[in-house]
């Protein structure tokens, strides 16, 4: 069976059939490792209250990154 048919197959279900399909396959991935360590958000966090970083708002974060992807 291919993944296509698999997915049809799952959508069909009805919803509390897929929340217990879904929770049964994430189940099996690795647990995510944190892509910051606790000593970067430490550090992170000293920098903010030292004044040597500052804050930015959702927005212009968004901004910054969507300027940096190019859009």
């Amino acid at each position: 069976m291919s993944l296509a048919e698999v997915q049809k197959e799952a959508l069909a279900l009805p919803e509390n059939e897929r929340a217990l399909l879904t929770v049964s396959l994430l189940e099996t991935l690795a647990p995510l490792e944190p892509e910051v360590s606790d000593d970067e958000v430490l550090q992170r966090d000293s920098d903010l209250e030292s004044g040597r970083a500052k804050e930015i708002s959702h927005e212009e974060f968004m901004r910054r990154v969507e300027a940096e992807r190019g859009k």
